[in-house]
């Protein structure tokens, strides 16, 4: 399921780069890409601006869902609090005895004799 979702969202990222650089400016038309007055029967009356904006929402509507759908994929595997607890839990066991089980220090006294 991961891999079908990476595959998706890839294809979309792709797919949206021409899709947004074909957009025209505030004042430029979209019909110049596309040679004239010729874009207007390629992609309707209403000519490339609305199917492009159109577009631009359908992929970034799948980018959306994708990215989070992987994110939650890849968050209900682990999680970060669990590994801090595991962390602790294995630094814990692996020391071994704790403060208290250790050997007192040496006295004064032995020490002296020496």
């Amino acid at each position: 399921m991961e891999t079908a979702l990476t595959i998706l969202h890839i294809f979309v990222c792709v797919g949206m780069l021409p899709v947004i650089l074909l957009q025209s400016g505030k004042g430029g038309g979209v019909s110049a890409v596309f040679g004239g007055g010729g874009a207007g029967t390629v992609f309707g009356s209403r000519g490339a601006s609305n199917f492009l904006t159109k577009m631009t929402t359908g992929c970034a509507v799948i980018f959306m869902v994708t990215s989070m759908s992987l994110s939650w994929l890849s968050s209900r595997d682990r999680s970060v609090v669990s590994d801090v607890k595991t962390e602790q839990t294995s630094t814990t066991s692996e020391m071994g005895a704790g403060p208290d089980d250790q050997a007192a220090p040496p006295s004064a006294s032995s020490t002296a004799a020496q």
